[in-house]
């Protein structure tokens, strides 16, 4: 790790990277579970769409209180929701109703572990960080992803001390599997070795002016602070990348499950695999491109996005699995060396335009937004029968044609390079 990253930073790394670790295999887990119960291949994207929820509807007010308390303790107290949400899944609430509470935890966990980033971390080493950050993030996706199939895996579930140990649960209501028992009590413990990790994450120190708490002034705040970055050049930019990214990219995370299992004739637990090769491509991205590129420079990746979603809509027609992993860590590693300078150049303007909570607040709403429309999109055309391939052709085609957009309207334009490379060097 560069001597320039602050002190504590690597047990941010760490704290954070178990806590989505826990968050990506608890998704694979309970994907298990709903299969167990029969329910149908769109409710799986629905899990997500409960998860994603309080990042909307609260988006006007985790950013003030994230500002307002320490972030480090804040981030703890999350981690716990979080925790309680998997226990509530354990104790056989409804499965919908649990991922909405472990999303209340995750959408307040993420302004505080963001700012508590920007506010730590020198513009200068601000790519480097998002390049940390991201790749555990990815990560986390990819190993979650493996854990989770794991743990979904036949001989897992069908081994006898994992039986006989889930059929131990006093809670006769949880799952219909018991190996899926025990599977669930391991993503508890590692949200708690999450926890243990927060301890050593240091203050910032950072201090903001006092803001009233009157909702309706804190969401004419909040809108008027979504205008403000909206209107930035550089800002509105990489905020549009970074919504249409995350929004295509959570239906991507669905669609590859589905086309595994659909198409490609794989089981869950194998298809789950096919997620954390596109997590090793988008990590691979981000630390080539954290390396090479400075945070001027960020705005040259949007060609990238034009490569990203044309591979997309191509490889849907690959003859076997053989042929898909190489297709999607392309993918990823397209998306990785995309999201990184967006992400950085987006929390630069960010927290010089608005404070460092306010602006993830502004970012995680517009993102999760995406989210959340292009899963009940996905879920929608699957309940029509809409073939996998065909969803995701659209979803590719549909993140060219606007990376193209964009393109045309700032991309080409000298004026926009000058001005971006002006407030730079200005701040």
């Amino acid at each position: 790790m560069p001597e320039r990253l602050p002190r504590g930073f690597g047990w941010l790394i760490a704290a954070q990277f178990l806590s989505a670790l826990a968050d990506n295999a608890l998704l694979i887990v309970t994907i298990a579970h709903l299969h167990h119960l029969g329910a149908a291949a769109w409710w799986a994207p629905l899990l997500k769409f409960a998860f994603t929820l309080s990042y909307v509807f609260l988006a006007p007010f985790i950013g003030v209180l994230a500002d307002a308390v320490c972030k480090r303790g804040l981030m703890g107290w999350m981690n716990g929701l979080k925790l309680l949400g998997t226990l509530a899944l354990l104790a056989g609430v409804h499965p919908l109703l649990a991922f909405a509470v472990v999303g209340l935890g995750a959408s307040i966990y993420a302004p505080a572990k963001y700012g508590l980033l920007t506010e730590s971390v020198p513009p200068a080493a601000l790519v480097a960080a998002n390049g940390w950050i991201e790749s555990s993030v990815v990560l986390s996706v990819l190993l979650g992803t493996v854990l989770g199939g794991s743990l979904i895996a036949p001989i897992w579930l069908d081994a006898g001390g994992v039986r006989s140990l889930g059929a131990l649960w006093p809670l006769h209501r949880g799952p219909s599997s018991p190996g899926l028992n025990v599977s669930f009590v391991l993503v508890i413990a590692i949200y708690g070795l999450s926890a243990l990790c927060h301890l050593g994450i240091r203050r910032s120190g950072a201090r903001y002016p006092a803001r009233r708490l009157a909702p309706a002034q804190l969401l004419i705040d909040f809108w008027a602070s979504n205008l403000r970055l909206w209107r930035d050049v550089s800002g509105g930019l990489s905020l549009a990348v970074t919504t249409v990214f995350w929004g295509v990219g959570a239906t991507l995370q669905f669609a590859v499950l589905h086309w595994g299992v659909q198409v490609l004739g794989l089981r869950l637990d194998r298809a789950a695999y096919l997620q954390g090769i596109v997590a090793i491509g988008v990590v691979g991205g981000a630390v080539l491109v954290a390396q090479r590129l400075r945070l001027r420079h960020a705005t040259g990746v949007l060609p990238l996005g034009l490569l990203m979603g044309a591979l997309m809509a191509v490889s849907v027609w690959v003859p076997g699995w053989h042929w898909a992993v190489p297709s999607l860590l392309l993918i990823g590693v397209f998306g990785g060396m995309l999201v990184v300078p967006m992400n950085a150049l987006l929390q630069h303007r960010g927290h010089r335009l608005l404070t460092a909570g306010q602006s993830i607040a502004v970012q995680g709403y517009n993102e999760n937004l995406s989210i959340l429309a292009m899963l009940l999109l996905y879920a929608g055309l699957l309940a029509l029968h809409i073939p996998v391939q065909a969803i995701m052709v659209l979803a590719g085609l549909g993140l060219a044609a606007f990376i193209a957009w964009l393109r045309r309207r700032h991309g080409r334009s000298r004026t926009l390079l000058r001005l971006s490379g002006h407030l730079l060097r200005r701040d």
